[in-house]
């Protein structure tokens, strides 16, 4: 008899097509591949042959913080099974793998209260027939439906679709086998951006919505990006919600082996450019590991937060929120800012031990000359240096200039940025920069973990609520932290679309002022400010003093900054000696200062290699 689902279980699968993300789970045929299970196996029969490790992996995902695990039963329909001689045992393999993730779910949630819904995966027959026999297709699909609403699952995924009418087949069977359970249907596109049938993301998600899926989206295809712009285009057609769970990119052979290179890192950004497009359920497809989950779950956990309102700008306050004073009042630097002023800035990165006497003197260099503020990074490039806040207020006790503490979500969860935020608030620095953070896979300790409750977009609202005197849950802090709040923008990104976007949730969020990316080509930031034109704020455009071709050709390749070729052959050019080198850096840097002025608000200089004296320099050219 099939077990009956209760109004409540249903009510609770209901909040997975709600505004708030969801994190699905990743592969499992990478995973049995890499423990050595050759990959002409039935992975589906390992819920036979080797349940513990099919719950094992379970389990994996779920610690990683998946809240929906598809059961191992992609391959399990007889079509697909007859390969294997299995194809009597549909039901035998379909009610073990519901019976293995249910098991995985309840030993999770019992040992780490953690929450989470078992979806049956219903794959492709295994052929791509145009003229299948529809009554076949169905047949196939409804034999392992039975099987999987029996076992009870919580909801259906319909994945890696190459056939809408095989689509329509499996969509059919689960509708009139548990019309309660909601499905999920997603296509696979190929590189040409559509189904291998031929249909389009667009119709593929009319249809789908037609036939009764509760969300639509894709997974697998080519990867990451190719997922992203499949999503966009069925988000312009359809109001259902949209899943997007692609592979960690095209596999390469490696000593004999299938090894996606895409990291946990990517895909996370893959998972908040997605959910910025639409998508509210996300989760990965081949390659990806619990890894992967776990990098995605960070970038889940903020937008959540954001969709329940604990960040979100209309969100009602529990406590009354206070007006900040206005931004003229609140420091030195907001002043400036605020009269419309031309501001300088110079960037002193703190050290890497306990002396900090270096650094010190080089702001009291710069303080004499003029400068304004002095911009403290907060561990650049995931280095461990001493904390940016114990330099800023070092800076401003001992030398008297004001500083712009960079602040970063990569280290910190919620507790501990609104914990600091107040403390820095309390001991008087006022300029903040908010970001998201460098991953620590590029700094010295590439295992360290990374937190990432929020990006540099919720960091900002924390900061602006700050501001009004509420915390996060909307409670009162007494009084306005009295922030000027800064954010991050970069003129030569590849993708000058998504990063406008981006700058445009960061004014919304509350950024009073931006500072760029140092910039080689003028023409790229001349751009970039045309079109924030309608949303713009101040603007204080980086600048870099080169100190030699291989500094230039670093930041090209390695940090992919865009660096025209007539820079780079000036470089070059000037190589003999490191003295010709730096000061042909210098030279540029001034260049760009001179034609950026007339556009920008302020520069920021930053010091390579602790020289102070080069900023100076190029800042002496407006002094």
């Amino acid at each position: 008899m099939p077990e009956t689902i209760s109004q409540s279980k249903t009510h609770d699968v209901e909040r997975l097509f709600g505004p708030s993300p969801v994190l699905c789970d990743g592969a499992m045929g990478t995973m049995f591949y890499a423990r050595g299970v050759f990959i002409n196996r039935c992975f589906d029969e390992l819920n036979l042959t080797d349940p513990q490790m099919v719950r094992e992996l379970h389990e994996e995902y779920l610690l990683a913080g998946a809240e929906v695990i598809e059961t191992n039963t992609f391959g399990a329909n007889a079509a697909r099974l007859k390969r294997f001689g299995l194809e009597g045992k549909v039901a035998e393999i379909n009610t073990a793998a519901v019976r293995i993730a249910r098991a995985a779910v309840n030993g999770v949630r019992e040992k780490h209260a953690h929450q989470a819904f078992v979806a049956g995966a219903l794959g492709s027959l295994g052929f791509d027939k145009k003229d299948a026999d529809p009554a076949m297709m169905l047949a196939a699909y409804t034999e392992q439906v039975n099987a999987l609403v029996a076992a009870g699952v919580d909801l259906f995924v319909v994945e890696t679709i190459t056939s809408l009418a095989q689509a329509k087949a499996a969509i059919q069977a689960a509708r009139d086998a548990a019309p309660e359970l909601p499905v999920i249907a997603m296509i696979t596109v190929t590189d040409a951006g559509i189904v291998a049938d031929g249909t389009s993301p667009e119709d593929a998600a009319r249809l789908f919505e037609e036939w009764g899926a509760r969300a639509v989206g894709c997974n697998c295809s080519d990867g990451p990006m190719q997922v992203l712009d499949t999503i966009e285009r069925m988000r312009k057609v359809t109001k259902l919600p949209i899943a997007a769970m692609p592979n960690a990119g095209l596999p390469n052979c490696v000593d004999g082996r299938s090894i996606y290179l895409s990291s946990p890192e990517y895909l996370a950004s893959f998972a908040r450019k997605a959910m910025r497009v639409g998508a509210t359920i996300i989760g990965g497809c081949c390659g990806t590991t619990p890894k992967h989950i776990k990098a995605m779950r960070s970038s889940v956990k903020a937008i959540q937060a954001q969709a329940e309102g604990v960040l979100s700008a209309g969100a009602k306050p529990a406590a009354s929120a206070i007006e900040p004073v206005p931004l003229a009042e609140r420091s030195t630097l907001g002043g400036r800012i605020a009269r419309g002023e031309f501001v300088s800035m110079v960037e002193i990165v703190p050290p890497k031990g306990i002396d900090a006497t270096r650094e010190l003197e080089g702001a009291r260099m710069l303080k004499e000359l003029g400068i304004h503020a002095i911009n403290v990074p907060d561990s650049p490039r995931a280095s461990t240096r001493m904390s940016a806040g114990s330099m800023c207020l070092q800076i401003e006790q001992k030398v008297g200039i004001e500083t712009v503490i960079h602040y970063t979500c990569r280290d910190r969860n919620l507790l501990g940025i609104q914990s600091e935020l107040l403390g820095a608030s309390s001991l008087g620095l006022r300029n903040v920069l908010c970001l998201t953070g460098d991953p620590p896979k590029m700094g010295s300790y590439p295992d360290a973990t990374a937190v990432f409750d929020v990006d540099a977009v919720g960091l900002t609202r924390i900061v602006r609520d700050m501001n009004h005197g509420l915390d996060i849950g909307g409670n009162s802090i007494g009084s306005s932290t009295g922030f000027v709040i800064a954010v991050a923008a970069n003129p030569g990104v590849p993708d000058l679309d998504a990063e406008v976007r981006r700058f445009a949730a960061k004014v919304e969020a509350g950024a009073e002022f931006g500072i760029t990316q140092p910039v080689f080509d003028m023409r790229l930031l001349e751009t970039f400010l045309k079109r924030i034109e309608s949303f713009r704020i101040p603007i204080v455009a980086g600048i870099w003093p080169l100190t030699s071709v291989k500094n230039a050709e670093f930041m090209k390749n390695d940090l992919k900054v865009r660096m025209p070729d007539e820079i780079l052959s000036r470089m070059a050019a000037h190589a003999e000696t490191p003295e010709h080198s730096r000061a042909e850096g210098i030279l540029i840097a001034q260049e760009m200062l001179s034609e950026a002025r007339s556009m920008v608000q302020g520069v920021q200089v930053s010091a390579p290699f602790a020289r102070y004296a080069a900023a100076a320099e190029v800042l002496q050219a407006m002094l």
